[in-house]
Parts: structure tokens; sequence; C-alpha cells
């Protein structure tokens, strides 16, 4: 695939040209942290309800490099982004996402289970979200349970060809799932857009997983509790980048940094951020 050539030669160069810069970075700096993604999980979700407008609209202020998004369908076939597969916790109502119709989803307050000042926020759409912040900042799309949802990865690359976001100058689109099958599916519907897998299994981190990986994905992203350095640099040697999550403190942000991960997905956008 051209994606997959275009990261070997970016690696093969990095190779080369690495002795040399070796010899100028002994000392970490903060420009380095410049060099990760900061992916704001659901949004900047420490801050604001997660999957709202108002915590994507925080991540965008506080300057994140990404939002991270989960996204499902409604009865009726509406793309929405919700993470649970049940309203319960993240809403006031109750029931199964793939149960209820979109005006039933609609309809829910998914702001004030975080704080009275977020009442009223809805369940966001799929495309309102396309729209409303493609071009500001990167999206990571999450796919949620997709073997809930036949034919959704057709629907989300449909989407996404429709604004021309399945192109490579769009470079800020990334898809991912812990559904290995949902993603080999969306690289052959989508081949220009970086695709990620998901994991917090050990078992996913062998060689041969990753050979396996690399095959399609160009992300590989991992839980904090597994990374290694010895797991990055194996990452990276088969044309992957790693993105890990979800980083809830200062000192796993600071630890991801040291491992020389690509990005760090974090519900605290300011704990990553390169400026501090």
């Amino acid at each position: 695939m051209n994606k997959k050539f275009l990261v070997g030669a970016g690696l093969a160069f990095s190779l080369l040209v690495s002795p040399f810069s070796q010899v100028f970075a002994e000392q970490p700096t903060v420009g380095e942290r410049k060099q990760v993604d900061n992916v704001a999980h659901r949004g900047a979700t420490g801050y604001a309800p997660e999957n709202t407008i108002a915590a994507f609209d925080l991540a965008v202020e506080m300057k994140a490099d990404y939002i991270e998004i989960d996204v499902q369908r409604s009865k009726d076939g509406e793309l929405v982004l919700i993470h649970d597969t049940t309203v319960d916790r993240t809403t006031d109502g109750t029931g199964k996402v793939g149960d209820l119709t979109f005006e039933q989803l609609r309809s829910l307050d998914a702001g004030s289970w975080f704080g009275e000042q977020f009442e009223g926020e809805k369940i966001p759409t799929f495309d309102e979200i396309l729209d409303r912040y493609h071009g500001k900042v990167g999206i990571l799309v999450e796919m949620k349970s997709p073997e809930l949802y036949p034919g959704i990865e057709e629907q989300v690359a449909e989407e996404l060809k429709e604004r021309n976001l399945d192109k490579p100058q769009n470079e800020k689109i990334i898809i991912q799932s812990f559904n290995f099958d949902s993603m080999k599916k969306m690289d052959k519907l989508l081949p220009k857009v970086p695709i990620g897998v998901l994991t917090s299994n050990r078992a996913h981190t062998t060689p041969e997983a990753l050979q396996e990986f690399s095959t399609y994905a160009d992300w590989f992203n991992p839980s904090y509790g597994i990374v290694t350095k010895e797991l990055v640099n194996q990452v990276h040697s088969l044309g992957m980048q790693i993105g890990s999550w979800t980083v809830r403190s200062q000192e796993a942000a600071d630890f991801l940094f040291e491992m020389g991960v690509d990005a760090i997905i974090t519900d605290y956008p300011d704990y990553v951020d390169p400026r501090k």
C-alpha cells in the first residue's frame, strides 16, 4: 500500500540521520514534546462531559492535536457519538444505543451527570462533528463495538468520502477499533486513511501479532500499562506509530514521553501540552 511505503521510507530516513541527531539530543527538551500528538480522549473529558460539543470545543481551545470520538448507530441508522453501548452512564436515559431512535437519543441530557453547568448537552452526530471540526483539529474515530452494527464501516467511509476526508492531503483523520476485522475492512474501504488497532492485551504485543497488524494498520494503540521501550521500538521497526491511552495523571503522561510514543490519548490535554 502507498501509505505503508511512505511510512517505511520515513523510518529508513530517520535511521540514516539518527546518529547525527543523537549528538544534539542528549538531554530531553520541552520542544521534543511537540513531536507527540496530543489526543483529547472523548474531548477534554477531565473538564467536560465526554463525547459532547462542550468537551470537544474545550479540547480545541486547549490546543489538542486530535479529538477522539466514539461512533455507534441509532436504531434508525443515524451515526452518533457515545462510548458505552447503553446510554445509562452518560445521559439521563436508559437502554441500549442500538435500541433507541435518533430522536430518542437526541432528547437525552448528556451533560448534567458531569455538572449542572453542562445541562442540556446533546449526544452529537458523526456528521455534525466532521462538519464542525475537520480542518480545525485532527479527528481520531473509534468504531465502538462495530460488530453490533452491521454495515457501519461503509457508513463511516461514506461520510468521510462525502467531505473528501479519504484523501491523503487530509492526514488528520485516523480510524481505530478493538475489533481487528472491522479495521481490516476499513483499510480496504479507505486505503489512504490511517488505521489503528486498540488493545490492552499483552498477547497482542508478540512479534507475530505485531507483524500481522502491520499488514493493514498504521497505528498500534495499547493501554499505557503494557507499554515498554522495547514495544515502542518493535512497533516503529514495523513502520507503525504508537499511541497510548488513557492518561489521567501527569505521571502517566511523563512515562509515555519517556517511552517515546507518537501520541498520548488523555482526558487532560494540558498534561501533554508542550508549552508547559
